[in-house]
């Protein structure tokens, strides 16, 4: 038996240690800045109070491994005395103070341009960056299940404001040499306007590297798909206003004249110093992963769900489409995730000169690498193309792969082509749902849930119509969160899916919907569209150089057809389309705007409601029945209320604690709407 000095033994432990920390997760430090408990140590019922962590995060990542491969540029960021490329970024953790024995869960809200969503969309609460007051953690849903809350920064051009999350990381280089490559702005002009930032919703920009480069053109065209007009250089400038002056500025254009109501604009220029986008992948991994694995962790679990809504349930598709649910050992991160409003979208988050903000909706944000084959999580092979591809092709171990709920609102069927996540390429046929996957659809309802009640009232003829939606899908979003949970933690099976279908007849061109017949009420021609699309002969490697790029065939999109009020028929049907007194539409069409007036609204329904007589009815021609006709009294409409409240609860779609909020939205409506008696 060998004998090792005291000091000899203590220094192997301390290297070994060392090594298994490093080995574990490439979390290197966690600098906790703040700890506080939360709303004074109310305790969120059997769990007890919570505590509130902030401070910043310090990420390392090893370009030689295989794991790292896909991180475009990665090869050519600086590396520290270990080999390493740095990443560091602030976060907050809610955790409950009292630790959990078994089954801990992680909900990892990947922050949507910075900002905090899961207390409003699971608690009930009103949105904050920094949440404190009882109105920010609502009801305490996720912390009455005991959930650990987390929320890191993984978007590098997030708005340098202090409560914005927001990830630092290194610029690639060539050989030492700064790279440049092309950038592509563009902008529907609404009013008229004399400056235009060159970042996406108000992030930072890539400043243009010589503003008198060739390469820096700007384009008016006056429809997306429109003949694209040069404006001549001399017209406008790399500047903005500032007081009464007219200052350069890279991050800027300025045209004295003005930029034209109706008119969509496109900059191409040339940028330098790409950030590692795709970094951002990697450190929402990383910390997931160390929350696991690292015993030592100062939130530790067991478990990890991921939650995105919009950009960043578009982000987890492509976190999940380039393999990085294994970390750098090879281990599971995410057990589940919850996809919301995505549609068949992924996104700008790892190739050169990325921009994570820019998405592609039908009238703004046009042609990004955001719509792009594949779709489905079954690989499929595109006839166009001859490609063959999956979601889930490229997962360094198939058996890591999560318990994924997608959901979707119709209006991601139509403005983010939601149908194409569970058809095949050519829109002829279904494809269901692979064993780990759910797919939801909350029928007729808008992007996000509208303000009730609502008031921008359209100018329409005869029939009262709103722009907006207020149908109340987070009621939805609130029980599937506990069933995935139940489906991560116990194998608690989930409802099954719920979308529309070719096979039934409810999955169909927008040509074929059956809308009723409503005056001044047109219905859109026009559905947004994924292209096969070409960013040129290096974007296999992360590299766009055709800006704009080429556009080849349309693949098919289609939306659920609707009931004889216009409301989809297909899906989760909330109380407001089982019990109506309106038409929802997932729709709204840009009337009263300059430019393209039948062209869709980004993320925004319809309101329109039924007719409260026979004689209102009849006089504004509504083929639709009047409430009327349909309830004797605002009674009987509280009785089928309530009814359709617990249908929705046994099929698993409504939390019991949630009935009184539904039937309290319900009355409201009945006030606003039904006839007095």
């Amino acid at each position: 038996q060998m004998y090792f000095p005291p000091i000899i033994a203590f220094a192997f432990i301390c290297l070994v240690l060392t090594w298994i920390s490093n080995v574990q997760a490439m979390v290197v430090s966690v600098d906790i800045q703040t700890r506080e408990t939360v709303l004074k140590g109310t305790s969120f019922g059997n769990i007890g109070p919570y505590e509130k962590l902030s401070g910043r995060i310090y990420f390392e990542v090893d370009p030689e491994n295989p794991l790292n491969a896909r991180i475009v540029d990665l090869d050519k960021a600086p590396v520290n005395a270990s080999g390493k490329v740095e990443a560091s970024t602030n976060f907050m953790i809610l955790k409950p103070q009292k630790a959990c024995r078994t089954n801990c869960i992680g909900l990892l809200d990947v922050s949507n341009r910075g900002r905090k969503a899961a207390l409003a969309y699971f608690n009930n609460a009103q949105f904050s960056s920094d949440p404190q007051d009882p109105t920010d953690f609502g009801d305490g849903l996720l912390m009455r299940q005991g959930i650990m809350i987390m929320w890191i920064g993984w978007q590098f051009d997030v708005p340098n404001h202090k409560d914005l999350l927001r990830l630092s990381v290194p610029t690639a280089t060539e050989k030492g040499k700064p790279i440049r490559g092309l950038v592509r702005s563009d902008w529907t002009i609404d009013y008229p306007a004399n400056t235009l930032h060159l970042g996406h919703r108000g992030h930072n920009a890539y400043p243009v590297a010589n503003p008198q480069a060739s390469h820096n053109i700007l384009t008016v065209r006056k429809k997306r798909l429109g003949p694209r007009t040069i404006v001549s250089r001399d017209t406008w400038n790399f500047a903005r206003i500032l007081g009464s002056k007219i200052i350069p500025d890279r991050n800027h254009i300025y045209m004295s004249k003005g930029f034209e109501a109706g008119k969509i604009y496109e900059l191409v220029y040339e940028a330098e110093h790409p950030p590692i986008v795709g970094l951002g992948l990697a450190v929402i991994r990383d910390m997931m992963a160390y929350a696991k694995y690292v015993k030592e962790s100062p939130f530790h679990v067991d478990l990890g769900i991921a939650f995105g809504v919009s950009q960043t349930g578009r982000f987890l598709r492509h976190f999940l489409y380039q393999g990085f649910n294994s970390d750098e050992q090879g281990r599971r991160v995410f057990d589940g995730m919850l996809i919301h409003s995505a549609g068949a979208g992924r996104g700008s988050f790892n190739h050169r000169f990325a921009q994570p903000s820019r998405d592609a909706h039908r009238y703004s944000a046009f042609f990004y690498p955001t719509d792009l084959f594949p779709f489905t999580g079954k690989t499929q092979r595109d006839p166009e193309t001859q490609l063959t591809d999956g979601l889930y092709a490229h997962q360094h171990d198939p058996n890591h792969l999560p318990k994924i709920f997608y959901t979707n609102t119709g209006y991601e069927y139509w403005g983010r082509a939601a149908s194409l996540i569970h058809t095949t390429t050519d829109g002829r046929a279904d494809i269901a749902p692979l064993p780990n996957e759910r797919i939801y659809h909350f029928a007729s309802g808008q992007h996000f849930v509208g303000e009730f009640p609502p008031t921008q009232r359209l100018n329409t003829d005869g029939i009262t119509a709103y722009r907006g939606n207020a149908l109340d899908f987070l009621v939805n979003l609130r029980a599937l969160v506990i069933k995935l949970v139940g489906w991560v933690s116990d194998d608690e099976g989930p409802p099954k899916s719920r979308y529309p279908r070719i096979d039934d007849g409810t999955l169909i061109p927008i040509q074929a919907v059956r809308f009723p017949k409503l005056a001044g009420i047109t219905m859109p021609k026009v559905i947004h569209e994924a292209y096969r699309v070409d960013y040129g002969r290096h974007w296999d490697k992360g590299i766009i150089t055709h800006q704009p790029p080429k556009l080849g065939k349309v693949f098919p999109a289609l939306v659920s057809n609707v009931d004889q009020y216009g409301n989809e028929l297909a899906g989760v049907r909330n109380v407001e389309l089982r019990v109506p007194v309106a038409t929802y539409t997932p729709w709204n069409l840009r009337h009263d705007y300059a430019g393209e007036t039948d062209e869709l609204m980004d993320f925004l329904g319809t309101f329109v409601p039924l007719a409260r007589t026979e004689k209102e009815r009849v006089h504004t021609n509504d083929p639709r029945p009047s409430l009327e006709r349909l309830y004797l009294s605002k009674m009987q409409y509280m009785a089928k209320v309530r009814q359709a409240a617990q249908a929705l609860v046994t099929e698993g779609f409504l939390l019991s604690e949630d009935v009184p909020r539904v039937t309290h939205r319900a009355h409201q409506l009945a006030l606003l709407y039904l006839q007095p008696q």
